[in-house]
């Protein structure tokens, strides 16, 4: 058909174009294979358990769980009891991330996953649609020495979904449950260098809040966030075919103008019989 771009082409330069473009694709995939890290990372924290008096509850007062400003800590719960700090001044501090490191634009985002330790305790079990309440605040820096400044404040619930597969007797008392890890946070932009997280689990027995979520022994928080070199390595694969596509369409375009007809859109090619 006259004036169809592909038919005015030879076998020999079809076959080279066709030979480019695969060429540009096995780049493309080694590039991605032996070059580009894996595309995100997951960080595995341990909250600290801080203790913040009730007189700290209504201030700006921010917990660091390690570093020179750190707070006031205590193992576990049962030397919470032996010091006689109620729960409503314990607060599980992350630092995010962990020491000696820094975050970056090029992370792009941080995903947040939680993950209870739970165990079991005959006369603290978990109720069935136990629901878990949390008092999370969230702030930032992007040194070691500036104040926290807050980035936001949530009262959250989470239900539980956790399975014991030992029988319930005294015999088992502190063996845990298998909990799913939940849904916590996610970040959607990595704009600071360092974040720090503080939750309470508050406990009001009149409202019914944190009562029969079992005997919690410690909270993990799972850190993902999209790897740097990865965000790199896609940039610069962008920055590449992106000017190589303008180019193949700015040739193609020329081409249509150079026919001896008004350019179409899409081109058919009638069927004979």
């Amino acid at each position: 058909m006259a004036g169809a771009i592909i038919e005015n082409m030879s076998t020999k330069k079809l076959v080279i174009v066709g030979v480019i473009l695969l060429l540009f694709q096995a780049f493309a995939f080694m590039v991605g294979g032996l070059i580009a890290p894996s595309p995100t990372t997951a960080v595995d924290y341990l909250a600290v358990k801080c203790v913040g008096k009730a007189s700290h509850r209504q201030e700006t007062k921010w917990f660091m769980p390690w570093g020179s400003n750190q707070c006031d800590k205590i193992q576990s719960f049962d030397e919470a009891v032996a010091k006689r700090i109620e729960a409503n001044d314990i607060v599980f501090a992350v630092h995010i991330p962990m020491s000696n490191n820094e975050m970056s634009p090029w992370f792009q985002f941080i995903l947040v996953m939680l993950q209870f330790d739970i165990a079991f305790k005959m006369t603290n079990q978990i109720k069935d649609g136990a629901i878990v309440n949390l008092d999370v605040k969230l702030a930032y820096r992007d040194d070691m020495v500036s104040e926290w400044n807050e980035m936001a404040r949530s009262f959250e619930k989470r239900k539980l979904h956790c399975n014991f597969t030992f029988p319930k007797t005294y015999v088992n008392d502190g063996r845990f449950y298998t909990c799913d890890v939940l849904p916590f946070m996610e970040v959607g932009s990595v704009a600071h260098k360092y974040y720090l997280l503080n939750i309470r689990l508050p406990v009001n027995e009149r409202k019914k809040i944190n009562l029969g979520i079992g005997d919690i022994k410690d909270i993990h928080l799972v850190g993902i966030h999209q790897n740097g070199g990865f965000t790199k390595v896609w940039f610069a694969m962008k920055s590449f075919l992106t000017p190589s596509i303008l180019i193949i369409m700015i040739w193609y375009w020329r081409r249509i103008s150079l026919m001896n007809r008004p350019p179409v859109l899409l081109e058919k090619r009638a069927k004979r019989y």
